[in-house]
């Protein structure tokens, strides 16, 4: 607990360097992974992150310096040239996309790579550390590199701000953006610099292995939560500063643990969680919602049960027993039972002895689910032409997908037919028809 609160007020220089510094990287490069992601281009920054690598190695043996603002341009120069390398590959040839992408990145990789077995065979002694640009190592970070993030991040941040609505509707529509006047060409070549810079700054940091997922993870995170962009692109930026933020202090916390792969691991558990438990998409709530209407579908299959056996029968309301009710129609004892519980507590029907009786809202009910499903079959065998012997399986999904409203419209546009194609009576309630 000490360590947590000693980290909090980052009474130590370098610890505010690291932490403001990837803090600054994490939000400015998912705002810039947003339209990234939403432009389906998230293996193009995969390949970008691994291009980068020669970039670096030779602005090394060029240079003889590890001066940052040098790397950053030779990085920036060889993630570009693997973005044109993959438009050329996959327009002047045979090979798609997806494979100009793998082919990209495992070439500029392995040059990489050779090139910095070569560095590292030199024996010079500037070269120590440069080894760090597979995997990152954040806790290296001084002064001098969180003012050129500042700088950079500064400039990320505010071209996607003048530009968002240009980005928004390239990124949507390119298109209709085309189509009113807009310079698409232009906006995706800014786009794509944008995209380059912000993995070419976050290298030295996260490393070449890692920055795809801190350039897209948080932005997919981010939208299993929202719909809306601007709502997007800030919990974005959110997701990415509050990982940073988290793999700064696992590192603080724990010095042997390295920054950089902590930070994936803390965004990858932001997606996880957004993934299973978001509201709207998540797995669970699908999940939940899938299992709810299952259960409706199955309670109201019951009712319409209980109709079918009153209307057949002069002693209609009377309590049934599950063997009756399965001699009607047959369903899995387990399942009858748990949902004549759910109807009981609905207050829809009552027990007694192991015989089940509909309260009155549960006869208006049953009346309802078999009103619905006969005037489905009278649509279909009206309006589709539908043979009376063919609509029922239709009906039988479709009457329990219907609102108040649809049903009111369903009776209107059929004129409040007494039967149904079989020549059954349609149950109305009283005071149903307006």
């Amino acid at each position: 607990m000490k360590d947590f609160f000693d980290f909090l007020t980052l009474s130590d220089a370098n610890v505010r360097y690291v932490v403001l510094g990837v803090m600054l990287l994490g939000a400015s490069t998912a705002v810039v992974g947003t339209f990234t992601f939403l432009r389906k281009k998230s293996l193009v920054g995969d390949a970008v992150a691994h291009a980068v690598l020669p970039g670096i190695c030779l602005a090394f043996i060029f240079s003889q310096v590890k001066n940052p603002l040098v790397l950053l341009v030779g990085a920036f120069l060889s993630g570009w040239l693997s973005i044109l390398s993959i438009d050329f590959i996959s327009k002047r040839s045979r090979i798609k996309a997806d494979a100009a992408i793998a082919i990209v990145l495992t070439v500029f990789f392995g040059v990489g790579i050779m090139l910095l077995s070569y560095i590292q065979s030199t024996g010079n002694a500037a070269q120590s550390g440069i080894d760090h640009f597979l995997f990152g190592q954040a806790a290296a970070l001084v002064g001098q590199d969180v003012f050129m993030l500042a700088l950079v991040c500064s400039v990320l941040v505010l071209a996607v701000w003048l530009l968002f609505k240009e980005f928004t509707l390239v990124s949507f529509d390119a298109d209709y953006a085309q189509a009113i006047g807009l310079p698409v060409r232009a906006l995706e070549f800014i786009l794509s610099t944008l995209t380059v810079l912000a993995i070419a700054v976050g290298i030295q940091a996260v490393g070449v292995v890692l920055m795809a997922a801190m350039l897209i993870t948080p932005a997919a995170a981010a939208r299993y939560w929202t719909n809306k962009l601007s709502f997007l692109v800030m919990l974005a930026a959110l997701f990415g500063a509050g990982s940073a933020w988290f793999g700064s202090y696992i590192s603080y916390s724990a010095p042997k643990m390295p920054t950089g792969p902590w930070i994936i691991i803390a965004v990858t558990v932001i997606a996880f969680v957004s993934m299973t438990f978001a509201p709207e998409r998540g797995f669970y709530f699908k999940w939940l919602r899938k299992k709810r209407k299952a259960n409706t579908t199955m309670d109201e299959n019951i009712l319409k049960i209980f109709f079918h056996l009153g209307e057949n029968e002069k002693n209609g309301l009377v309590a049934r027993s599950i063997t009756q009710l399965q001699a009607r129609r047959y369903f899995d004892e387990s399942k009858m039972r748990a949902s004549l519980k759910r109807l009981c507590r609905a207050g829809k029907v009552t027990e007694n002895k192991n015989r089940w009786l509909l309260t009155e809202e549960g006869i208006n009910e049953s009346k309802r689910i078999a009103r619905l499903h006969r005037l489905w079959e009278m649509y279909m065998s009206k309006y589709l032409k539908i043979p009376a012997d063919h609509v029922h399986e239709g009906a039988e999904s479709l009457e329990h997908f219907f609102t108040p409203k649809l049903e009111a419209m369903l009776e209107e546009q059929l004129d409040y037919p007494e039967t149904d194609p079989h020549d059954k009576p349609i149950p109305y309630v009283k005071n149903n028809r307006s």
